[in-house]
C-alpha cells in the first residue's frame, strides 16, 4: 500500500479498492467530469433545506431496502459496477475513464472505513482466490484497461491495472520454477547453467537483485526481515493456490462449463483459531482441494531435496554434481525454507490445526507418484 499506491497516484490516479475510499457522488452516479462539476462547497453548506419528515422518511426506506436496483440501470449506467467479483475495480476504472481523477491521501492518524483482514491461511486464500478471479475476468473482458481505458486513461495507469488483472495468469511460470526444477533434478536434467560457466550470472543478478529490491522495500516501510521472509511465503503460497484456482474457475466458466459464486470472506473465527494466530501458527485444519496443491508441492519439493543430500553426500565427484546442478539445489532448498509450515502442519502439530490425515495422505501419495514418473526416452 505505501508503495504501490503513491506509484498509482504518480501515474494517473490510484484505483478503487473497496475500502478507505471517498466519492464524489456526481462520479459514483455516472456523470462525466466538466468544468460544472466543481461545487462551491462553503455556498452549498450554507444552503438551507426544508423537505417534509414523512417523505424522507419514505424515501429511505426505498433506498434501505434496495428495490431501488430494481428493473433499472443501477448498477450499469450508476453506482458500482455489478456482474464480477472485483465490482471495485471496474467501478473505479469506469469513474476514471469519465475523466474524474482519484487522489492517494495516507494521513498519520488512523481513518474508519478500513476492512477486517482475514486470521487464518484458508480464509486468507480464499479471498485472494476471489480477488484475482474478478480481475482476470476484468482482463478477458470489455473492461480491460487497455481496451476500455484507451484515449481515455494514460497508458502508464492503463499498464498499472493490469499487473493486478493478471494475477492469476502469474501462476503459471509460479508452478513452472516450484514443480519443473525440482523434478528434473530428481530426474538428474540440469536446467540452468553451470556455476562454473559465465552464463549463470544473468541468473544471479535477477535473482539476487530482485530479492534484495524487494526487501529493501519492505524494510523501508517499516516491516522487518522475518515479517518480509513471512511475506514471501504467502506470496508463494497465494500464487500456487489462489491464483491458480483463479484461473482454471475463469477459463472453465468462459467454456461453459462453471459457474462461479461469489465467496463473502468470513471474518470472524472460534477461540482455537484466534488464539493460534496469537501464537503466529498457520491455520491447516481443513481438507480444502486448495492445502491438498499447497502440501503436494511440499512434499514434491522435500523429495527433491532428499534427492539432492542424496547426490551431494553418497556422490564421488562432489563438486562435479554441485557445478552441474548447484541452482537446482539452491532452489529447492529455498522452496523447502518457504514450506516449512506446512511439513510442521504435516508431520509434527497435533492441534486443530494441523494438517488432517486426508490431506497428507493424498499429498504424500500424489508426490510420490511424480517422483517416479519415467521421463526417459
Amino acid at each position: 500500500m505505501k508503495l504501490e499506491f503513491p506509484g498509482l497516484d504518480a501515474n494517473g490516479g490510484p484505483c478503487y479498492i473497496g475500502t478507505g475510499c471517498f466519492h464524489q457522488r456526481d462520479a459514483l452516479c455516472g456523470k462525466k467530469y466538466d468544468e460544472t462539476c466543481k461545487v462551491d462547497w462553503k455556498r452549498l453548506n450554507r444552503r438551507e433545506v426544508e423537505e417534509n419528515a414523512t417523505v424522507l422518511e419514505e424515501t429511505c426506506k426505498v433506498l434501505a431496502s434496495c428495490s431501488f436496483e430494481q428493473n433499472t440501470q443501477w448498477g450499469n449506467e450508476m453506482g458500482l459496477k455489478y456482474g464480477c467479483p472485483a465490482e471495485d475495480i471496474i467501478t473505479g476504472l469506469s469513474i476514471q475513464c469519465r475523466g474524474w481523477k482519484s487522489i492517494y491521501l495516507n494521513p498519520e492518524r488512523e481513518i474508519s472505513f478500513l476492512g477486517i483482514a482475514p486470521t487464518s491461511l484458508l480464509t486468507m486464500l480464499v479471498q485472494h482466490k476471489r480477488w484475482a478471479e474478478g480481475h482476470f475476468q476484468i482482463f478477458l473482458s470489455r473492461y480491460c484497461s487497455l481496451l476500455y481505458g484507451h484515449n481515455r486513461i494514460p497508458l502508464k495507469l492503463q499498464l498499472a491495472y493490469c499487473a493486478g488483472n493478471l494475477w492469476a495468469a502469474n501462476s503459471l511460470p509460479t508452478l513452472y520454477y516450484v514443480v519443473v526444477p525440482c523434478f528434473c533434478l530428481l530426474k538428474d536434467i540440469p536446467l540452468f547453467p553451470k556455476v562454473s560457466s559465465l552464463w549463470v550470472l544473468p541468473f544471479a543478478y535477477v535473482a539476487i537483485a530482485h530479492r534484495a529490491y524487494s526487501l529493501g522495500e519492505f524494510l523501508w516501510c517499516g516491516g522487518t526481515f522475518q515479517a518480509w521472509c513471512n511475506d514471501q511465503r504467502m506470496w508463494l503460497f497465494k500464487r500456487t493456490t489462489s491464483y491458480f484456482f483463479a484461473l482454471c474457475d475463469t477459463i472453465l466458466k468462459l467454456l461453459g462449463y462453471s459457474n462461479p459464486t461469489f465467496v463473502i470472506t468470513a471474518k470472524v473465527a472460534d477461540e482455537d483459531v484466534s488464539r493460534r494466530y496469537e501464537q503466529e501458527l498457520m491455520e491447516f485444519g481443513d481438507s480444502s482441494p486448495m492445502f491438498v496443491v499447497l502440501a503436494s508441492l511440499a512434499m514434491l519439493n522435500l523429495f527433491s531435496g532428499f534427492g539432492a543430500i542424496n547426490k551431494l553426500v553418497f556422490n564421488a565427484d562432489h563438486s562435479e554434481v554441485s557445478d552441474r546442478f548447484g541452482l537446482q539445489i539452491l532452489l529447492c532448498f529455498l522452496l523447502v525454507a518457504l514450506n516449512w509450515p506446512v511439513y510442521n502442519a504435516v508431520f509434527f502439530r497435533k492441534d486443530n490445526g494441523g494438517m488432517p490425515a486426508p490431506v497428507t495422505y493424498k499429498s504424500i501419495t500424489f508426490a510420490l507418484l511424480v517422483s517416479t514418473v519415467d521421463i526417459s526416452t
